[in-house]
């Protein structure tokens, strides 16, 4: 589940600095007690109410939880918690851990009210640490609290939470913070709790995070996989029409028209949404190629010809992208429109070259094989000298739509249809009979189709 791994990813950043809190716990205690200045012992001091308990405890439940003994190392934190607030910030690192277990084993909701409390206590302590502090804190209260909601308003609380902790930390914010506030949004969203136009701004304001970070993080591979899960969730909420996403494009491009990264993020939205008759996506194609004339540039302006039903210039610029592009996945999608250019265009051998280089790049591809199996099914009445030879490519026809819906559930319905469709066009036994043909015997299928296939006979 997407929120459980989020959860895993968020306690990475802290682990090196429980280390060094370790060293320095350690060079501690030896201050305290070889020689170091008395203090008073309060709730406030270092130490807490009573530094031996304090040590023994925090000593106590950390052995347990290396055990993953949660229920016993539960009371000895709970001193610390309680009675040594400052003590350090493991406190509350472990305390997240603990509460956060016992919860997911008992599912007693009072362990959720603990787990806030566990942060509101890190913020009121710890909440000025440089790395660590307040907006840190709110972001991973926020995350739990949506991870362990009860109702609708723990939903609401943890996203103010989450909104919080991204006003506070801005470019700081942990992507996976991002990530979970984004896809809480979709959740409120889906229930009215926000509006359309919250979400829209939402996702510009954080898909501006995840490019400034593409551009400026030392490992940018977290954002460029941020910005990936942004999109997705942002097309997946429904709300992406070509009015929106034109009023909101528009003004991305007017702002930086000149940037080749913006330009290909905008031509990228356009196409997978299928606004590409907007006069935006035509500018910001012709653009895009003038300055970068890549193999995806190529493909933005395909795109754009075929929308306007010029197919030569959609096939020159398909040829084009599919000759410059050294990406695998996105060649397979180059070579996927170019055989439906030229199933359209009748040019039933062609298509199925096309077809067949997707499936060489991806075997699972079930519309590649549907493909071929409509090319079949037209190219029939051309095919040999009387009915029976037409009938028989039918059954090659078949074959490729039932290969197409055992390997791609998502082409199953309109693969089942064109099976009892052209099903019904087989050859008849009186056919067959003056051709020596059983049913159930292999038969060759000629001319570029050139493939053997099982004789049936309609019934």
């Amino acid at each position: 589940m997407l929120v459980e791994r989020l959860s895993k990813t968020l306690n990475i950043r802290v682990i090196k600095e429980i280390l060094i809190m370790k060293k320095i716990l350690t060079f501690a205690l030896g201050v305290c007690l070889t020689g170091g200045a008395v203090h008073a012992q309060t709730l406030d001091s270092t130490w807490g109410l009573d530094s031996a308990k304090t040590l023994e405890n925090a000593s106590i439940y950390s052995e347990f939880l290396k055990q993953k003994n949660y229920k016993e190392a539960l009371p000895a934190w709970r001193y610390v918690f309680n009675n040594a607030p400052k003590f350090q910030m493991m406190t509350y690192t472990k305390g997240e851990e603990l509460v956060s277990n016992i919860y997911m084993q008992t599912k007693n909701p009072a362990y959720v009210d603990t787990l806030m409390m566990v942060y509101d206590q890190w913020i009121k302590y710890f909440g000025d640490h440089s790395r660590f502090g307040e907006g840190y804190v709110l972001g991973k209260k926020g995350f739990s609290l949506y991870r362990f909601a009860r109702n609708d308003d723990d939903k609401k609380q943890a996203y103010s939470f989450l909104e919080q902790a991204f006003e506070m930390e801005g470019n700081k914010t942990h992507p996976v913070t991002v990530q979970a506030m984004f896809l809480l949004a979709g959740e409120l969203l889906k229930k009215e709790l926000i509006s359309k136009d919250e979400y829209i701004a939402l996702y510009m304001e954080l898909s501006a995070f995840a490019d400034n970070g593409i551009k400026s993080a030392k490992k940018p591979e977290i954002y460029t996989e941020t910005k990936a899960k942004l999109d997705a969730m942002f097309f997946d909420a429904g709300v992406a029409d070509c009015a929106t996403l034109n009023e909101l494009l528009t003004a991305k491009y007017e702002a930086n028209k000149e940037d080749i990264e913006n330009l290909k993020e905008i031509s990228s939205l356009l196409r997978r949404s299928e606004c590409v008759d907007l006069p935006l996506y035509a500018t910001v194609a012709e653009q895009l190629y003038q300055k970068d004339p890549t193999a995806d540039a190529a493909y933005s302006l395909a795109i754009m010809f075929l929308k306007r039903q010029d197919f030569d210039k959609t096939e020159a610029y398909l040829k084009e992208a599919i000759e410059k592009s050294d990406d695998d996945v996105a060649k397979g999608d180059y070579y996927l429109r170019m055989a439906q250019l030229q199933l359209a265009k009748k040019q039933y051998s062609a298509a199925k070259t096309s077809a067949m280089e997707v499936l060489k790049r991806n075997p699972n591809n079930g519309t590649a094989w549907m493909l071929i199996g409509k090319a079949y099914a037209n190219y029939a009445p051309s095919y040999g000298e009387d009915e029976f030879d037409h009938s028989s490519v039918f059954w090659a026809a078949v074959d490729k739509f039932q290969k197409a819906k055992q390997v791609d559930s998502s082409v199953a319905e309109e693969a089942n249809k064109l099976i009892s469709l052209y099903s019904q066009h087989f050859p008849n036994k009186e056919e067959a009979f003056f051709r020596s043909v059983t049913e159930g015997s292999t038969v060759k299928i000629g001319a570029w189709i050139n493939e053997s296939t099982t004789a049936r006979f309609r019934k």
